[in-house]
């Protein structure tokens, strides 16, 4: 077996890669042994022939398949319709063309008495389409199944051949034979040198003069001319007919190929091997507005093993790709659902073609970007949208009624399953797609109709926040933050106070007026203005909680959390807002997070201001004081009167430390200061000191407070009393 490298059959254009396929199917027909895989971006064959008796095959043996499509004008049936390669093909003398002949004549009997005026319309076409299809011969009939299906009351057309063997004005068919009689030397005009040189570039890219200035339609734009095709103003198209008969004879493999649609696909998508609805995302080539106008998308299979002419057909004849139980419907679909394949078929990518209007309302094989796929299948993070949630935000976003926010949203969330499925995202990349799913149900929560038709986002597994940690002072506090939860009988997670959903069952909306008398959040509103700066939020969220702690009757404070904050983090925080964006962006993405149990416990070794501290114990939950032995186990800790309103008047903020010592004082707590000596905030803005309240902290953190600002604590741990931790 010789391996010979076609150098002119890359991926891409799309005429090219059908073009390989077409070499493939063609050799086999006369040497089955024939394999084929793509090696280093072009067509590798073993094979029994040489590089000149391939030549030879082609040039002398190669037997075209009648291609032609007699319900279209300008297949040269009828009256006004370019006859000439038709009847030169008719005239020849050729053998190899004895069967083309053949099928021509029983075309033009079929059409016998008809109007050749012009070619038939609506259920005249249909008409004539079965009946082609019960009188051709089946080396004909791979041709019609590749170009219409016949199922169903109305012939649909796969957009691989544009719409049932044709583009526009551009008939492939009639193209096809006029290509046929250059490289077949059958009107004397051309010597078989210059076939021969056209077919060397075709298969093996050598170099060839005097390309033919005829059109090739949408399967390779590089080629198709038009402006800026060239250093002028416009170019005319340039091809090889090789390139053209070849492609034509490749996408016959996708004959009789087309696959039982699914029952439930609401878009009624026409099922055709590896094609799929556009999706505007993935690759920065597309447009909001491509999708919309496009035929559809190819994803063409790359595999890197030999394989037969039988296998490869095989593969295209399936050509289905499914996510879980359901075909993959359009690119979206096809760039998950190959991932969780992994080494689909021996496929290691696939080559992405857009079929996109250009050039006026001309369309043409855009190839888009190459999707490789896992040797082994991937679960990805995005999955979890996946249970309808996904389905019902995209159709609404789509929609004529929806604001353009959120078709932005929609292309950003379907770029990041482009660009995320099948990788492992880095800890960045997690907390952007994190913020980008705050961002979405944010948008949602401030649109009723939105809330109508689509529901707020799936609680997402722990997973998220473990890949999203990167292990700084800003995630710990907004992760800390987004673990806020309330007890048992009375939950409270953050997430219902950031977004308008039920603290029970986040994945649901709550309800404008809830009837259910035994609830305790009956007539309660829970959700929290979340306008203004990051300090101005935490402090909302801080009063409201407490004052829900005290209507629900909940019997501790709800600011516990599985995570917790270091002290470094919180001083870092007091000192400065450098950190506030970054937790303003992920607080609401992983709130709706299961946020995980941290398994380190210690505190940090970082110092704040003992001030703080008594602020902080006072706040803090009593479960918690009681684990520390600060707090006697039958006791609790009442929030100090004013506290918080005096914290939050600049002027003010020793009264709010005053009031602190008191409670602390009251409770048998017992601060190590004297009212006459009590620490003051050092410069800490008051407001930055009410936010950090909120933030729960490490259970070490806790203690290292506690020891610091409390005399059985300190004593009992034999450390020194100290204005600084």
């Amino acid at each position: 077996m010789n391996e010979i490298t076609l150098g002119g059959c890359s991926p891409t254009p799309l005429a090219s890669y059908l073009k390989a396929l077409g070499v493939l199917r063609l050799l086999s027909a006369r040497h089955p042994e024939t394999r084929a895989a793509w090696r280093d971006e072009s067509l590798l064959l073993r094979t029994p022939l040489t590089r000149e008796q391939m030549e030879q095959f082609f040039l002398r043996d190669y037997q075209p398949t009648p291609v032609m499509a007699p319900w279209n004008g300008g297949s040269g049936f009828y009256k006004k319709d370019n006859k000439e390669a038709l009847e030169t093909i008719l005239d020849s003398k050729q053998p190899r063309l004895d069967l083309y002949r053949n099928c021509l004549h029983m075309v033009e009997d079929a059409l016998e008495g008809m109007d050749r005026s012009a070619s038939p319309k609506g259920d005249e076409k249909a008409l004539l389409l079965i009946r082609m299809r019960g009188l051709l011969p089946d080396e004909a009939i791979a041709w019609l199944d590749a170009a219409v299906l016949l199922a169903g009351d109305t012939p649909q057309y796969p957009p691989l051949l544009g719409t049932g063997g044709n583009d526009g004005r551009l008939d492939f068919t009639n193209n096809f034979m006029q290509r046929l009689v250059e490289v077949l030397c059958l009107d004397d005009k051309r010597a078989e040198t210059e076939s021969r040189d056209w077919l060397r570039l075709a298969l093996f890219g050598d170099t060839a003069p005097g390309l033919t200035k005829k059109a090739i339609g949408q399967f390779s734009p590089g080629q198709a001319g038009g402006p800026n095709g060239t250093t002028g103003f416009d170019a005319d198209a340039a091809i090889n007919p090789w390139d053209f008969v070849l492609l034509i004879e490749g996408a016959l493999l996708f004959a009789a190929a087309a696959v039982r649609r699914n029952a439930d696909d609401p878009y009624g998508v026409l099922s055709y091997p590896f094609t799929v609805r556009t999706v505007g995302a993935g690759s920065g080539s597309l447009g909001e507005g491509d999708a919309a106008n496009a035929r559809g998308e190819l994803w063409m299979p790359l595999w890197n093993q030999p394989a037969s002419y039988a296998e490869v057909r095989a593969l295209l004849s399936e050509g289905r790709v499914a996510l879980g139980r359901k075909p993959a419907r359009d690119a979206l679909d096809f760039v998950r659902a190959i991932h969780h394949l992994g080494g689909y078929r021996g496929i290691r990518s696939f080559q992405r073609y857009g079929l996109l209007m250009r050039s006026g309302k001309a369309y043409l094989a855009t190839p888009l970007e190459r999707i490789e796929v896992m040797d082994k299948p991937r679960t990805n993070l995005l999955d979890a949208l996946d249970q309808g949630w996904l389905e019902k935000f995209r159709k609404f976003a789509q929609g004529e009624t929806a604001a353009n926010r959120f078709q932005a949203l929609r292309h950003r969330l379907e770029n990041a399953f482009f660009d995320f499925s099948g990788k492992e995202s880095s800890p960045a990349e997690t907390q952007a797609i994190l913020a980008l799913l705050g961002e979405i149900q944010s948008a949602l929560t401030s649109s009723s109709k939105a809330r109508e038709g689509v529901d707020p986002l799936p609680r997402l597994s722990e997973q998220w926040v473990q890949h999203a940690n990167d292990d700084t002072p800003a995630f710990r506090i907004a992760c800390a933050l987004a673990g806020l939860h309330g007890s048992k009988e009375i939950p409270l997670p953050l997430c219902a106070q950031l977004f308008p959903v039920r603290p029970r069952y986040p994945h649901k909306w709550i309800e404008e007026a809830n009837k259910d008398a035994k609830d305790p959040y009956r007539g309660v509103r829970i959700c929290t203005d979340t306008a203004g700066s990051l300090p101005y939020l935490l402090r909302n969220l801080l009063d409201r909680r407490l004052w829900l702690a005290e209507k629900l009757e909940m019997n501790d404070k709800p600011l516990q959390s599985p995570a917790g904050a270091t002290l470094d983090d919180i001083a870092a925080f007091l000192q400065d807002d450098s950190m506030d964006r970054r937790i303003a962006a992920l607080l609401p993405g992983l709130s709706l997070c299961k946020i995980p149990k941290e398994d380190d416990r210690s505190g940090g070794k970082g110092s704040v201001s003992a001030a703080f501290a008594l602020l902080k114990l006072c706040l803090t939950p009593d479960s918690i004081l009681r684990s520390l032995g600060a707090l006697g186990q039958d006791k609790h800790l009442p929030l100090p009167a004013g506290m918080l309103a005096q914290l939050g008047s600049g002027h003010k903020s020793e009264r709010a430390v005053l009031a602190a010592w008191r409670r602390l004082h009251s409770s048998g707590l017992n601060p190590v200061f004297s009212r006459k000596d009590l620490p003051s905030l050092d410069g800490i803005r008051p407001e930055r000191a009410a936010a950090a309240l909120l933030i729960p902290l490490r259970f070490g953190a806790y203690g290292s407070l506690a020891r610091s600002v409390l005399k059985k604590i300190s004593e009992e741990a034999g450390s020194p009393a100290a204005s600084h931790l």
